[in-house]
């Protein structure tokens, strides 16, 4: 062919090899599928890596609360801001496409979010060590002679220790440098999932296509459940590991004021993401179609083959003027939503992304408050129960697509039905009922008598208003009576016997106001032990739900792809991606964290004064917010999956009813010409939903 080697034409063009040297297809075959399967491993590789950081900094959002004093819709900036991230570059990687050389683009994208996740970690070794601020360690601190009868008595011994050392600094602000390395981690982010999952789409077969991308999916899976238990091992381990001696601690994981070693983590993610961005540099620009060699047995699957061809050519190399690319942007955007089957499913995948994200960012947070376990062991059992069963329920979604070869009509019940069965499952939730912890003057009066209202606290009593206390201090003690209170002074005692995690205040006057008791308490909160025999139903209930869920996941993404033009498939995603993080993933940790903040009934007090993170929540309360938004949202859903269902079912009638009108002749003309080559194929994937299939 015009005297040049098979060799050079390869080189020149890979499309060409595929159709020159058709005698030989094992050769083309084996290369083709070869590369294919590089691409797939590093793509999933990139999966992981990014599920990996993000699964981790969403599990440390509690510990940065703690450590910065900030309220939980500060923290959902914090996380809304990786949101941000992807808006600024979405839209151009995604429109770009196959204009780019698009490996190459995820590997830059994956040294982006390395610098990130170092960028997070810097506050830690610029702000000092964290003080808990606890009576018990100022007393040990102390260089002077402090008698523990001070707990309770004219000296508000409390108060100075409380604010001595006011360091008016920038530090309250460093969390801006979490914030702006998670909002480069979004930005190395955006390229991975619209380029990755186009360049599968293009180059593999249409019946290994879904699962190829089920299967990259599902091990991107794995990323969440390793990243959640990496919190976990953090979140038990104290923040200044290393520096601090954990046996001179006197809180635990459990108490409100515990952080954990939230940095740690951040310096393996960042690691992680760098190894991912390796492979991409060696891959190529474009690969042979996979299956292009195989013989053509019909005219049916010729035609489809002929249309992957010309999509195959269409790619072009990096160059274009901007100019082009904005004449052609949007014509392309008002034609893609001129699609009301992809315009119902970017609603409904806004929904899910709000749900989806409020769960993963406060979830946690709310099995603390309703089941009274520490942080660290809910981050765990995410970890190592819950994620690795939506892994499996998302493969299986997947497997199930190629096994009974569903194609988009069924696809769509298959979904709608796992989700109306979740859904239905999810208002079991609101079972879960757990007492709101009594603190005396907060949510109980000091005789042990609940309050009609948290509204106002009434911290002080006859039986400590002569002890001079700082009233808005947390350092809670239990009292033997079973009522917390928010520190020694408040509940009236006056001696104390034993140092650190052993210490125990005695002769507490505000314990016999309740008629029970020795007068005696001990650090820490007490316990609620009836939340925690709940909390295993509650774990088995999530589990399956999630199970649920997550098998209708593969088949609604797969939706996307058969409902839209070829041409168009790399923009839908990042359209899809785009604006399911900007109206989803960035709002949603911000208003769920603000209206969990209206349940707290104790603020924290920052060193210098102002308001900290929040140290008590009514659980009630925190409980109907939580789950009532995500029901919301989830109830939405619903409506939107039967819409989508009937206008899939109808739009393949519609095909089938066409092209029966072909075969027998009955169609004009007029309504032939019309139909363009990719929208003949695109049909014909909608017309073979038939009886055939499962549903």
């Amino acid at each position: 062919m015009d005297g040049k080697t098979a060799s050079q034409q390869a080189k020149e063009n890979p499309f060409v090899l595929d159709k020159t040297f058709g005698s030989h297809p094992t050769k083309v075959t084996s290369l083709s599928i070869s590369q294919l399967k590089i691409f797939l491993g590093a793509l999933a590789f990139s999966f992981f890596a990014k599920a990996f950081s993000g699964s981790y900094m969403k599990s440390m959002m509690t510990q940065i609360e703690r450590r910065f004093e900030i309220s939980s819709s500060v923290v959902g900036l914090i996380d809304g801001s990786f949101e941000i991230g992807n808006l600024l570059v979405m839209v151009l990687v995604s429109y770009l496409g196959p204009r780019v050389h698009r490996p190459k683009v995820i590997a830059t994208g994956c040294l982006i979010m390395t610098l990130g996740s170092f960028l997070s970690m810097i506050p830690h070794f610029i702000m000092g060590r964290y003080n808990y601020k606890s009576i018990t360690v100022s007393l040990a601190n102390s260089s002077t002679s402090v008698s523990p009868v001070r707990h309770c008595g004219p000296h508000n011994f409390l108060g100075h220790f409380l604010f001595s050392g006011c360091e008016k600094m920038a530090s309250s602000y460093l969390w801006v440098f979490v914030l702006a390395g998670n909002l480069l981690r979004g930005i190395g982010e955006a390229p991975i999932m619209p380029l990755g999952m186009s360049y599968i789409d293009d180059f593999a077969t249409e019946e290994n296509s879904a699962f190829y991308i089920g299967t990259v999916r599902s091990v991107g899976m794995f990323g969440p459940s390793l990243g959640f238990l990496l919190g976990a091992f953090c979140a038990n381990l104290w923040v200044d590991i290393g520096a601090v001696n954990p046996d001179t601690l006197t809180i635990n994981s459990k108490d409100m004021r515990w952080v954990g070693a939230w940095w740690l983590g951040m310096l393996i993610c960042g690691a992680t993401s760098f190894m991912s961005s390796l492979p991409f540099w060696f891959l190529p620009y474009s690969l042979p179609q996979e299956g292009e060699q195989v013989v053509k047995k019909s005219t049916e699957v010729y035609v489809i083959t002929q249309v992957n061809q010309n999509k195959m050519e269409a790619p072009r190399r990096p160059g274009l003027k901007v100019s082009e690319i904005a004449k052609d942007f949007f014509p392309t955007l008002k034609k893609l939503f001129g699609n009301p089957i992809f315009l119902i499913y970017l609603l409904l995948t806004i929904l899910q992304y709000n749900s989806l994200v409020g769960i993963i960012t406060f979830e946690s947070k709310f099995m603390e408050q309703q089941f009274n376990i520490s942080v660290s062991r809910a981050i765990f059992l995410i970890g190592v129960i819950v994620l690795p069963i939506t892994i499996v329920g998302m493969f299986l979604g997947g497997f199930i697509i190629k096994k009974f070869k569903l194609h988009i009509a069924a696809m769509a019940k298959f979904a709608c039905i796992t989700f109306v069965t979740g859904f239905l499952l999810n208002l079991f939730y609101f079972g879960a009922s757990c007492q709101v912890l009594q603190v005396a003057g907060l949510t109980v009066n000091y005789s042990g008598i609940e309050e009609v209202s948290f509204s106002k606290e009434k911290p002080l009593s006859a039986c400590n208003s002569n002890c001079g206390c700082e009233a808005t201090h947390w350092d809670p003690v239990c009292g033997d009576n079973g009522i917390t209170y928010m520190n020694p002074c408040l509940a009236g005692c006056k001696t104390s016997v034993g140092s650190g995690k052993d210490l125990v205040f005695q002769n507490c006057s505000c314990l016999g106001v309740s008629g029970a008791g020795n007068f005696s308490a001990v650090l820490g909160q007490c316990p609620r032990d009836n939340c925690t025999k709940e909390f295993p139903y509650f774990l088995v209930l999530l589990s399956i739900t999630a199970f649920i869920l997550s098998l209708g996941g593969t088949p609604t993404y797969m939706l996307m792809f058969r409902s839209v033009s070829p041409d168009l498939k790399s923009f839908a995603v990042g359209i899809e991606a785009l604006c399911g993080r900007v109206l989803g993933g960035l709002p949603a940790p911000i208003y769920f964290g603000a209206l969990i903040d209206q349940t707290c009934l104790k603020w924290g007090v920052k060193t210098c004064g102002g308001s900290g993170a929040c140290r008590v929540y009514d659980t009630k309360a925190f409980r109907n917010v939580y789950l009532g938004v995500v029901t919301a949202l989830r109830f939405g859903s619903f409506f939107l999956y039967i819409i989508l269902c009937t206008l899939i079912i109808k739009r393949c009638r519609q095909g089938n009813q066409m092209m029966n009108d072909i075969k027998t002749g009955e169609v004009s003309d007029i309504k032939l010409s019309n139909i363009s080559p990719k929208t003949e194929v695109s049909s014909h994937k909608e017309m073979q939903v038939t009886g055939d299939t499962p549903f």
